[in-house]
């Protein structure tokens, strides 16, 4: 039986957060946790914002005594009303020639020129003008007219039923967080964990109640989102061999990508302040929008003492049990991991690889990759242990292996760190900076293990095997890791 959510009238900071805490786990979810306990003289309220309720369980972390509040929205779950029968609306041209005009803005901001500023502002004012509502949007012959002009002037496809259902999927959800908005519980400062949907609620709340909007961006939303748009197969390619141009995307691929690229701007716009953890995804973010006089970096940082006391734990020389602690998903590359094991195993024949973490997000590659480590002879060598307290695994591990193709400054490798385990990494986010240092003070502790091109399961497993098989070289990385984490990345540091 779900245990009930706790709900309050007000809060004094509303978290705004997409696919994340509470109910699933990751670095980014861990990191949401520790700001909660972290100021325990504040009312959160937490607002989760998912894709559909049956992609979810029951929450995965114990809500704070300070999280006075949480609601849920599914934003593929609402169904259109069809115990009504739409009757046909003109619609009115003028206030369609509003949204062509916020378009056009959108372009010109997404190609650098002027104009880019005032958009959440605008979105806002899109969403409260007469003529411009859901019903007119679906029904009004206005809007029929303004698509099918658009479909003329700017699609490649040649299927105008796809090109018509994408942008009603695509505007869908901003009437959907529009009305959020509208209910949502005051707070006195709104602050989402990225750009996307969560940052255009926080943009369309700001600009409804002119409380404060802070956003926070682990990653960077819209690199994350092309990157799963490249490998996706849902979206529909109907071009013939001979219209195809094997330089160029799809048209309804590089649709999504343009949608979410002017999601983060609106949000970059609207926000009051702008955090990254490092300083190339604040620049990322400055290309991509942001504006330099209200944006800064925060470094993670970690409860140094929780996890240096594991150090005790461990034998004194290093064991073969290589470990990736994350989710069972693409962007994690679980598959390189997997293939780099068989390598290690060939040298190592006791060696272990541990994969920790929550495989039900993606079932289909999470079959995939135990169909891997089956062709590969590795049932005996290769674990899937599902979710598992880091603080058991460190004492049991020789050495924590990230093998994502896209990263921020995981807080798993410097907890890894400080539990006096080395690391091998991909060159992914600020990885390097972790791992090497990244100012010459920083550099001068030496390296707590090394960096890899992502991709590469040979390199991956060398880097492990020089480690495993050198115990000076395992630990000098050792002590320089512990030495990084305690100069520069503890929690009261962050907080």
């Amino acid at each position: 039986m779900s245990t009930p959510l706790p709900t309050a009238r007000d809060a004094d900071i509303a978290l705004l957060l997409e696919g994340t805490y509470p109910y699933v786990a990751g670095g980014v979810s861990s990191w949401v946790h520790q700001m909660i306990l972290g100021f325990p003289e504040y009312r959160f309220a937490c607002i989760f914002i998912g894709s559909r309720r049956s992609d979810y369980g029951e929450p995965l972390y114990p809500l704070p005594d300070n999280v006075v509040h949480v609601e849920t929205h599914y934003l593929h779950d609402t169904a259109p009303d069809r115990a009504a029968t739409p009757r046909p609306l003109a619609g009115d041209p003028a206030a369609i020639a509003q949204v062509a005009a916020f378009h056009a803005q959108l372009r010109a901001a997404s190609e650098g020129e002027a104009g880019s500023e005032g958009l959440s502002a605008a979105l806002m004012q899109q969403l409260t003008t007469p003529g411009i509502d859901e019903t007119q949007f679906l029904h009004g012959k206005a809007s029929w007219d303004y698509i099918t002009e658009q479909y003329r002037a700017h699609c490649t496809d040649p299927s105008f039923v796809d090109y018509f259902w994408t942008v009603r999927a695509l505007h869908q959800p901003i009437w959907q967080l529009h009305r959020i908005a509208q209910s949502m519980l005051p707070a006195k400062l709104y602050h989402s964990i990225s750009t996307g949907y969560a940052g255009l609620l926080g943009s369309l709340l700001k600009a409804r109640t002119g409380r404060p909007f802070l956003l926070s961006e682990h990653g960077i939303y819209t690199k994350e989102r092309r990157i799963d748009l490249l490998a996706s197969d849902w979206l529909a390619d109907n071009r013939d061999l001979f219209q195809k141009d094997p330089t160029q995307i799809s048209y309804f691929r590089e649709l999504w990508i343009r949608f979410f690229g002017s999601l983060g701007r609106i949000g970059y716009d609207a926000a009051d302040h702008t955090v990254a953890l490092f300083e190339t995804n604040r620049q990322r973010q400055l290309e991509d929008g942001a504006d330099a006089s209200r944006s800064s970096c925060i470094p993670n940082g970690i409860d140094l003492p929780r996890f240096s006391r594991l150090t005790a734990q461990r034998p004194a020389t290093p064991t073969p049990v290589l470990c990736l602690i994350g989710r069972v998903v693409p962007i994690k590359d679980i598959k390189t991991f997997i293939r780099a094991m068989r390598i290690v195993v060939s040298r190592i024949p006791d060696a272990q690889g541990w994969i920790a973490g929550p495989a039900e997000e993606d079932p289909e590659y999470a079959t995939e990759c135990r169909a891997l480590v089956a062709s590969l002879g590795l049932t005996a060598s290769v674990q899937f242990l599902g979710m598992k307290r880091v603080d058991t695994l460190f004492p049991e591990i020789g050495v924590t292996v990230l093998s994502s193709i896209s990263e921020a400054l995981p807080l798993v490798l410097l907890e890894s760190m400080a539990a006096g385990v080395p690391v091998v990494a991909t060159d992914v986010g600020a990885c390097r900076d972790i791992v090497e240092g990244r100012l010459a003070e920083d550099r001068a502790l030496g390296s707590c293990g090394a960096v890899v091109r992502i991709a590469d399961p040979e390199a991956l497993a060398r880097a492990a095997l020089d480690l495993l098989s050198h115990p000076e070289r395992w630990h000098a990385a050792q002590h320089a890791g512990q030495a990084r984490v305690a100069q520069y990345y503890r929690d009261s540091q962050m907080l």
